[in-house]
Formats: structure tokens, C-alpha cells, sequence
């Protein structure tokens, strides 16, 4: 029986749509094109096959997911061997050996009602064997040299896009903050106290919650109400009656704001010497006391491989070795969502 509500050939479409707005800009045409091409044909064929199952019995869910891993994977390994200096008629096979595993893996895992983490587990493990067993092959034949696999071997585009990720939220923070500057020395008059004033003096707190509430009006509300839930309750309501005055940025001298940051960010425990996999762990752990695992499932089901790895390991009890900078972003973003 077809599975209902299952626009495979839709669901594949969107998927290579989307995969075009994150192919390496570098690439060529012809790279563009073989990315989004072989992503679109598997996520294809792996719908239809499972859009026709009679066996196994698939839900809407389960199908959806499976589709989507063989499309994320499928659109890593290709970039990755793109990458490799492979030549290109060697790309093919590779990728139809990956494809097939994935496939064969996920439906056995779903089939049995595995956890969703385990299954990315087993999934993420035979895509990397099957890869490096293709490219070993490849060297045993003859067809490429040691240094060609060894190059081969170490791509990982999974990573390099979860760097990057966590490079862009460093940059848009730091942007934040230049922001605030900005609007602050356009607007020096009528400030809450002049730059002369040495040291801050009794009205510091108050300078400070101020000086928040500009940060804040950068930002998202849903992440701005995150950081307020942490604050003392009369601290919060300063900052958020501060933060609805329009004219907040022309009564703060900007002198003043700056040397608030910079005392609120010395005051702060340095973040990167402090972040350990324990610490991240407790973190997610945290979340899960406020969403079961089928609700964090579902928060994660657009999220890449690694990010899922990350999340359920950590609430078995177990470190996902990726950097913990990158790893503490994931961490903050997912109790943002709750």
C-alpha cells in the first residue's frame, strides 16, 4: 500500500533546491550541476522505493527521513569527492555504493524501531566505511596514486559546513555589538551620562542595563527573551522598559556603552576556556528535562547529521567529537528553542 501524502517527486525537488543555495561557490557548472543532479536522482529513486514498499510498511515520518538522510549524505559525498581530485568517471560508482548503503542501513534501523540517534549512528558509520572502501579500491586497481586516496580520505564537507556555521554566528554577534557602537556615537546628545565621568559611579548598574537593552534591540526577541529568563526579575523589567523607549540610542553616550561592554564582557567567565564536553553535555541534558526525545526529534529533523549526532549522544551520556566552540552553538541554539 502507497504511503499516503508522500509527494516523493516533490519532496526530492525541494531537497536539491535547497542544496543549491549551499553548493561550494567555487565549483564549477559542471560540479553545480553533478551535485544537484545526484542528489535529486537518489532522493528519487529512494522515495519511489519506498513510496512502493508493501513489506516493510513505512509511515509518512519514516519515509520522509529516510529520503532526507540519503539526500544530505548524498549531497556531502559528492562535494567531498569533488574535492578529492578523483577523476570524474570514477564519481558515479562511489555514490550509487553510498546511496545503497545508506538505503539498505535505514530501512533495517527504522524497521526495527531503533532509536533515531542509533540510526544516524549506524547510518553515518557505513557511509564513511563504504567511502574509504571505494577509495582503497580504487588504489589497489591502480586508478589512483596513495597521495590522491590520503587527499580523498580526509574531505569532509559535514564538518567544514558546521565550521562555518559556527564562524557566521561568531561574525553576526560581532556585528551586533559594532551596531550598537554605531548608533551610539551617530547619536551622542542626551546621553544617560557624559564620557568624562570617572569611574562609572553609582548609576553603573543602571548604565549597564541600558547599554543591554541597544545590544537587545539588535536581536531577536525569542533569543533576547532566553537571555532574560537568567536575569534577576527587577533586572529583566529595567531592560525590557529600556528597550521600548525608541529614542534609547541617542540618551546613551556612546563612550559610556562601549566601556559598559567591555566590563560586562570582563566580568564574564571566558567562555572558550571554560567549555569542556561535560559542560555540553549537562547543557543538552538540561533540554531534555523540558522535551521528551520524539519532541527533540522532530525540533532536529532539519538539521544535518552531526548536529543530531552531537544532541543524542550527549543525552546517553556521550561526547560527539566536534569542536566544542561549535558544539556549545548548538547547545545555546537548542535551548533557545525551548
Amino acid at each position: 500500500m502507497a504511503i499516503e501524502g508522500f509527494d516523493y517527486k516533490g519532496f526530492a525537488q525541494n531537497l536539491a533546491q535547497q542544496a543549491l543555495e549551499l553548493i561550494p561557490k567555487d565549483f564549477n557548472d559542471n560540479q553545480k550541476n553533478y551535485v544537484a543532479n545526484t542528489l535529486l536522482n537518489f532522493a528519487t529513486v529512494a522515495g519511489q522505493a519506498l513510496y512502493d514498499d508493501t513489506e516493510l510498511g513505512f509511515n509518512l515520518d519514516q519515509a520522509i527521513m529516510i529520503t532526507q538522510i540519503i539526500a544530505e549524505w548524498s549531497f556531502h559525498k559528492s562535494v567531498d569527492l569533488i574535492r578529492s581530485g578523483i577523476p570524474q568517471q570514477y564519481w558515479d560508482p562511489i555514490m550509487q555504493k553510498i546511496a545503497y548503503t545508506i538505503f539498505e542501513i535505514a530501512k533495517n534501523a527504522f524497521h526495527q524501531a531503533l532509536p533515531q540517534d542509533q540510526c544516524l549512528q549506524l547510518i553515518e558509520h557505513h557511509v564513511k566505511k563504504t567511502y574509504l572502501d571505494c577509495i582503497a579500491e580504487l588504489k589497489d586497481k591502480n586508478l589512483i596514486d596513495e597521495g590522491l586516496m590520503e587527499k580523498a580520505a580526509s574531505q569532509s564537507n559535514i564538518d567544514t559546513m558546521i565550521q562555518e556555521q559556527a564562524q557566521a554566528e561568531q561574525v553576526q554577534q560581532n556585528q551586533q555589538s559594532q551596531n550598537v557602537s554605531n548608533q551610539a556615537q551617530a547619536n551622542p546628545s542626551n546621553s544617560l551620562s557624559q564620557a568624562n565621568i570617572e569611574p562609572l559611579g553609582a548609576d553603573a548598574k543602571v548604565l549597564k542595563l541600558a547599554t543591554l537593552a541597544l545590544l537587545f534591540q539588535k536581536m531577536k526577541q525569542e533569543k533576547v527573551q532566553s537571555i532574560l529568563n537568567k536575569f534577576n526579575p527587577d533586572d529583566a523589567q529595567s531592560v525590557i522598559k529600556f528597550m521600548s523607549m525608541p529614542d534609547l540610542g541617542t540618551k546613551v553616550d556612546p563612550n559610556i556603552a562601549l566601556r559598559c561592554l567591555q566590563e560586562i564582557k570582563t566580568n564574564l567567565p571566558n567562555a572558550n576556556q571554560n567549555l569542556t564536553p561535560a559542560k555540553i553535555i549537562h547543557k543538552i541534558q538540561n533540554v531534555s528535562q523540558y522535551l521528551d526525545r520524539s519532541h527533540l526529534e522532530q525540533i532536529l529533523r532539519p538539521e544535518r547529521i552531526k548536529v543530531k549526532r552531537l544532541v543524542f549522544n550527549a543525552l546517553d551520556g556521550e561526547y560527539y567529537e566536534i569542536p566544542p566552540k561549535v558544539a556549545n552553538i548548538i547547545a545555546t541554539h537548542l535551548e533557545d528553542s525551548v
